[in-house]
């Protein structure tokens, strides 16, 4: 059942029932010190007979989407498989919305077909940017975890570009990232680098598209809503890309507007968190050790719309700290985690959590701030292969995507710091993208993204709770 926006208002304890599978088990978790061996988890990964799909004994998947296939809208599974995430529906039904990261000119893998000839079948009038058209947005579809089938699959967001990532809110919507700053002109009629919310709707039909824009517009890749104060958190995608956040004008209300800012590591104005290395193994800039506690602080930033794409190098000009390729971002544990896909002395991935402010984004915040923590980075391209897109699962891991150039896996981290595989690609060293789990915790859902699949895979996930 979705949570309404006015009892989002109201409620700051009805807001967090939208997280509750994700927080429930998750109160006493502690901070990731380390790697650990690949002894924790779910086991060894078996090798899938498929050749598609390896995961741990006792566990099964189904391929509940596949691109180019018919939906039921008429228009066909977009490519580029990205980020999702999974919301509760009537009658026990999951509701997943999911992003395409495509461009306008991957007509092979066109929801319109690659002549366009299905685009008649929708409403012009619904579509973003109508100029070719861009072939990014999200799909809908409605699944039933007891069945093991899918009852509905439609396109609810349409005339966007690389949608990447995003997140869910509390009131039952998904907030999708274009992953671009392409200008209005060269084939866009519409500037681009927006966030854009789409509902968790069971009814087949596209929203009409509302470009965020007092969120910035930047390379987007993720956000993540804390569920007290309604602040949204943000990713950018850049080598030298800054942790945003944006407090609504009216929570729950994007399209109103409201205040960007950008972290800044409050005894370290301007610091970079890489921790990368020189040649002879000295620290380049902050060294950050894992598990230390660092106090936070937030810049305005004035034009979130950016022109000129630069975003960063205004905040980082008023003491922001950069961060290497912000990528995944998640609410769970009271906290904010999110991944820096090229972190670390050997570029293999970092995942800091934020734990905001009980006073978030009021003027008492400066005296009890936000805390950041470096809450793993292995560097062993063995244990973590750069972490793309993560969630939280309902008892406290957090779970990874790898993007990286190899073998890619899943990869969870236990609240003690254990880190382990839950999935592994078989098919091909395409990335792993979208990992959520179903609002009852029996399912998790993930991509592989060039290959176009959507997997619901089911098995003893209750032997971590």
């Amino acid at each position: 059942m979705s949570i309404a926006r006015r009892d989002f208002v109201k409620s700051a304890a009805a807001v967090s029932l939208g997280f509750i599978g994700l927080d429930l088990f998750c109160r006493s978790a502690t901070p990731v010190l380390a790697a650990a061996p690949n002894n924790a988890g779910y086991g060894p990964l078996i090798d899938d007979p498929e050749g598609i799909l390896a995961l741990p004994e006792g566990f099964s998947y189904r391929i509940i989407s596949r691109l180019g296939e018919e939906m039921d809208d008429g228009l066909l599974v977009p490519g580029m498989h990205d980020g999702m995430a999974a919301f509760p529906a009537d009658g026990g039904k999951t509701v997943i919305v999911r992003n395409h990261e495509q461009v306008n000119t991957q007509t092979g893998t066109s929801p319109f077909g690659p002549n366009a000839e299905r685009l008649g079948k929708i409403d012009r009038d619904l579509i973003y940017d109508a100029q070719s058209p861009c072939l990014g947005g999200t799909t809908n579809i409605v699944y039933d975890t007891r069945t093991g089938q899918v009852e509905k699959h439609f396109l609810s967001l349409a005339g966007t570009v690389r949608n990447c990532a995003g997140g869910p809110t509390p009131w039952n919507t998904w907030i999708t990232c274009e992953e671009t700053v392409a200008p209005k002109g060269d084939g866009y009629d519409l500037a681009h680098g927006y966030n854009f919310e789409v509902p968790a709707t069971t009814t087949p039909g596209l929203v009409r598209p509302v470009a965020l824009k007092a969120m910035g517009r930047m390379n987007h890749e993720a956000i993540a809503v804390d569920p007290v104060s309604g602040i949204v958190y943000q990713t950018e995608d850049r080598g030298d890309g800054l942790i945003y956040r944006f407090i609504p004008n009216e929570p729950g209300r994007m399209e109103k507007g409201g205040r960007l800012q950008a972290l800044v590591l409050t005894d370290h104005p301007s610091a970079d968190t890489f921790n990368y290395r020189n040649r002879d193994g000295s620290a380049r800039g902050l060294n950050i050790p894992v598990r230390e506690t660092l106090n936070v602080s937030w810049v305005d930033i004035e034009n979130p719309e950016a022109p000129k794409d630069d975003l960063r190098f205004q905040g980082y000009g008023k003491g922001a700290a950069r961060f290497a390729r912000g990528e995944g971002m998640w609410y769970g544990n009271d906290s904010i985690f999110f991944a820096c896909t090229s972190g670390g002395s050997k570029r293999g991935g970092q995942v800091f959590r934020y734990v905001p402010s009980r006073f978030e984004g009021k003027p008492e915040e400066r005296r009890f701030p936000g805390r950041l923590e470096l809450y793993i980075e292995p560097d062993d391209r063995g244990v973590l292969d750069m972490a793309d897109n993560l969630t939280v699962a309902p008892w406290g891991d957090v779970i990874l995507c790898e993007d990286g150039s190899d073998k890619q896996f899943v990869v969870g981290v236990s609240p003690d710091g254990q880190v382990f595989k839950v999935a592994g690609n078989q098919l091909s060293t395409s990335e792993f993208a979208g990992a959520c789990f179903s609002p009852d915790g029996s399912t998790m859902f993930v991509n592989i993204q060039k290959q176009g699949l959507t997997f619901a895979i089911t098995g003893p996930w209750q032997r971590r709770a």
